[in-house]
């Protein structure tokens, strides 16, 4: 097996719907490429990592092909992503396990997560070589800032980040609040507590537009930071730049993600590819 010759970067902007981040101002995120519509395997965090775990990325659901074609496919993407010409469908049997996987192609490997839906004590910490939950919800900066790309050491980066997720970097008091997955771990161990705001009345389209614009800022902050990022890293970065299911802001009404069947929980930017220059 030949050695390792890309760093890997491999970026999920939590609940980050794709025309979000096409209303973005987005240069450094274009460096890598056009911004393509893609779809998640799933409409929530946790099953929709598990995926990417796997080394499956967003589909573009393609049309009469057998979608066995289309996994074993996906998996040999990882020769253009690692640099590794041998790597193929069997190296993932019977584990299905990229961060496995890329360890035994002598990359480091190192997931950096927000949500508490993936902490370390979940199946999804399985086979990295360093694995955490950031403390702050909103740390795409910490992240960045204790990254290393090593001449001799390939590294292979799994981010989830936060910023996009609901409340989408508000901290306000007063601005309208939702339990959730999310609300729940931050209960777990203690009593839970009763909050008004739990049950107040659905957000009116004025609300919506508002957290929707809010979104779309939070995109264009992750931008910067991947602009620093990318000064850091060495021309031989493979990014990889997508989201893990979309968000709902309003439409046929319906707010946020999860157990809901509709398009846009599962319309995901995606690019992948070498960042051009600056």
């Amino acid at each position: 097996m030949s050695a390792p010759i890309n760093h890997i970067v491999f970026i999920i902007m939590d609940s980050c719907r794709y025309d979000s981040c096409v209303a973005a101002k987005t240069p450094n995120i274009e460096r890598v490429g056009e911004i393509e519509k893609r779809y998640s395997y799933a409409s929530w965090t946790a099953p929709s990592h598990y995926a990417f775990t796997m080394g499956m990325l967003p589909h573009n659901t393609p049309r009469e092909v057998y979608a066995s074609e289309v996994y074993k496919e996906e998996f040999v993407q990882w020769v253009t992503r690692t640099g590794i010409t041998d790597v193929s469908f069997r190296n993932f049997i019977p584990e299905l396990s990229l961060p496995k996987v890329l360890g035994q192609l002598g990359y480091r490997t190192v997931a950096r997560v927000s949500m508490p839906v993936l902490n370390q004590q979940t199946a999804i910490n399985q086979h990295f070589d360093d694995y955490k939950l950031m403390s702050n919800h909103n740390d795409f900066a910490g992240m960045v800032e204790e990254m290393t790309f090593p001449e001799d050491e390939p590294h292979y980066y799994f981010l989830n980040l936060g910023e996009t997720h609901y409340p989408y970097m508000l901290t306000d008091e007063n601005l309208p609040r939702i339990s959730g997955v999310h609300g729940v771990f931050k209960t777990l161990g203690g009593e839970a507590q009763h909050n008004a705001a739990d049950s107040e009345a659905f957000f009116d389209q004025e609300q919506m537009e508002m957290l929707r614009q809010q979104q779309i800022r939070c995109v264009e902050y992750v931008d910067g930071l991947i602009g620093k990022l990318m000064e850091k890293a060495p021309e031989n970065t493979w990014f990889i730049i997508t989201a893990d299911h979309g968000e709902l802001f309003g439409e046929d009404g319906y707010f946020g993600h999860g157990p809901i069947m509709h398009e846009k929980c599962f319309e995901v930017p995606f690019v992948e590819g070498f960042a051009g220059k600056a």
